[in-house]
C-alpha cells in the first residue's frame, strides 16, 4: 500500500467521525498565567492514570523549547506522569513513532504563540489525525491562547483586511468583511473562540467574527480562566471570565461597510458556572 492511498484511507476514516460523538474533553485557557489551582483542575479533567502519559505540542511558539519548559515544570509540580515534547514539523508527518505517541496521550497540551503557525504544520495531515484519533477516543486535548483559537472549525487568525492591517490587540473599527478567519483544528465545531479576552478588550474582533458567522456563537475567554467542553456541556473555571455573543439580530451593513445590528445575546460567566452550546 502506498503512501497516497494510506493518507486516502486516513482521511476517509476521519470524515467518518462526524457521525459520532467523540468521547474526549476539551481543556480551552484563554492564556495568560497558569495558576496551580487551574493546572490542577486540568490533571482532574483528564483524569490520568499512573501509566498514562502528557504530550505537549509546542508548534504555535516561536521559541518551542521556553514553551516546553514552562509548562512542564507546572506539570512535574502538580503530578509524576511522563511529560513528552512532540516539537513537530509537516516533515515530520509520516513519523509513526512520533504519530503512535500522540495518538495514544491520555492529555495532550497545545502550547501557544500564533495559530496559524501551528496550523501550517498539522492541517490536513496526519498530526491533524493523530490529535482527533486521542480526542475521540477519551484523551483531554488542552490549549492555552493560540491553542485556544486553533481548537475552533473557524478560527481567527488576529488578522484584518481592511485599514492599517498591522497587528493589533483588537480592531479598531467593526466593518464588514474585515475580520480573517482560516481553518483551524476543528476539535469545537459549535463556537469560534478567542483568547486574552477581558484585559486586551477583544469585544470589536469578536463582534466582527459574529458579524461573518452569525449563526455561530463566539466564546471569549480571559486570561487565567478556562472552558471545560465535554460534549455540548461547558464549565468555566479559573480567575476571571467568559464571556458569550450569540444571535445578533437583524444584521446588516452601513453603504460604508460598517456593522450594524439591533440585538445581541450577551452573557458573562465566572467560576463554577456552566452553559450548553447547541
Amino acid at each position: 500500500m502506498n503512501y497516497k492511498l494510506i493518507l486516502t484511507v486516513l482521511a476517509f476514516l476521519l470524515s467518518t467521525r462526524s457521525f459520532s460523538q467523540p468521547k474526549g474533553t476539551l481543556f480551552i485557557i484563554g492564556g495568560g498565567n497558569r495558576s496551580p489551582r487551574l493546572i490542577k483542575t486540568l490533571l482532574s479533567t483528564a483524569k490520568l492514570s499512573a501509566k498514562d502519559y502528557i504530550v505537549i505540542l509546542p508548534m504555535s511558539s516561536e521559541e518551542p523549547d521556553s514553551s516546553y519548559y514552562y509548562i512542564k515544570i507546572q506539570l512535574e509540580n502538580a503530578c509524576n506522569n511522563t511529560l513528552v515534547n512532540l516539537n513537530f514539523r509537516r516533515s515530520d508527518s509520516s513519523n509513526t513513532k512520533w504519530l503512535d505517541s500522540l495518538r495514544h496521550a491520555r492529555l495532550i497540551f497545545i502550547a501557544g504563540g500564533d495559530q496559524n503557525r501551528f496550523m501550517n504544520v498539522v492541517l490536513n495531515n496526519p498530526i491533524e489525525w493523530a490529535i482527533k484519533d486521542a480526542f475521540y477516543e477519551g484523551a483531554t486535548v488542552a490549549g492555552t491562547s493560540a491553542g485556544a483559537a486553533l481548537m475552533s472549525s473557524h478560527m481567527i487568525t488576529g488578522d484584518h483586511l481592511l485599514g492599517d492591517t498591522a497587528y493589533a490587540n483588537t480592531f479598531e473599527e467593526l466593518r464588514n468583511r474585515n475580520i480573517i478567519i482560516k481553518e483551524g483544528l476543528g476539535l469545537l465545531s459549535s463556537a469560534i473562540i478567542d483568547q486574552h479576552f477581558v484585559v486586551r478588550s477583544r469585544y470589536n474582533r469578536m463582534l466582527s467574527a459574529l458579524a461573518k458567522y452569525p449563526n455561530l456563537p463566539c466564546i471569549g475567554i480571559d486570561e487565567g480562566t478556562a472552558i471545560i467542553v465535554h460534549g455540548n456541556k461547558v464549565d468555566v473555571t479559573g480567575e476571571s471570565q467568559v464571556i458569550l455573543f450569540s444571535n445578533p439580530k437583524n444584521l446588516r451593513s452601513s453603504p460604508d461597510g460598517h456593522i450594524k445590528f439591533d440585538d445581541v445575546h450577551m452573557r458573562v460567566f465566572a467560576e463554577g458556572d456552566s452553559f450548553e452550546l447547541e
